[in-house]
């Protein structure tokens, strides 16, 4: 699905097709639920924040600006209440000892070299340990860029910074990240 298909479900459902937000909502649930989990560490809150954002997108769809990109405006309100839950929460974020960091889809190298599997996972659960202890705003630059794949100019708009800051953090939480997992090495 492109951006003028999105464009064109987008003017159906405010059209009253209502029913056909469940494309979009099938298209990004897996990377918004991502984004929420690697945010907070814990699976519960994600889901609750995830489906958040898609009742409020939806609630605000009809003032959505189609020139601009959809998933960049989802993210935007995703990242909008995920920061709001961290600050209610007035904690800090601790890995879902229930849901592994790593291996969502293992493929057959783990049949193949189980040492190697066990390895890599234990350096993903370093890894995401790690993340957990960044702050808040770097960590949410290095998710939009690592797991979630989005250009600088992408989460620049997503986290409401100029495209000079989001490249200054990433960096600055990639050397941080760095440290924590020497620290942990």
């Amino acid at each position: 699905m492109n951006d003028r298909e999105e464009n064109q479900i987008i003017k159906r459902i405010c059209q009253g097709h209502r029913h056909e937000y469940a494309l979009l909502v099938d298209r990004y649930k897996t990377p918004l639920l991502n984004l929420a989990y690697r945010m907070t560490g814990n699976y519960d809150d994600a889901e609750d924040l995830a489906q958040e954002t898609f009742v409020r997108a939806y609630e605000k769809l009809s003032h959505f600006d189609r020139n601009r990109s959809f998933f960049t405006w989802l993210y935007t309100i995703g990242l909008n209440l995920i920061r709001n839950h961290l600050k209610k929460a007035g904690r800090t974020v601790a890995a879902d000892p229930l849901i592994p960091a790593h291996g969502e889809q293992q493929g057959d190298a783990e049949f193949k070299d189980p040492e190697r599997s066990v390895m890599n996972g234990q350096d993903m659960d370093r890894l995401h340990m790690a993340l957990l202890q960044l702050s808040e705003d770097l960590r949410e630059v290095l998710i939009l860029r690592f797991q979630q794949g989005l250009s600088f100019s992408d989460i620049a708009e997503v986290a409401g910074i100029s495209q000079s800051a989001a490249k200054m953090r990433v960096y600055r939480g990639l050397e941080r990240l760095r440290e924590l997992m020497k620290d942990k090495g």
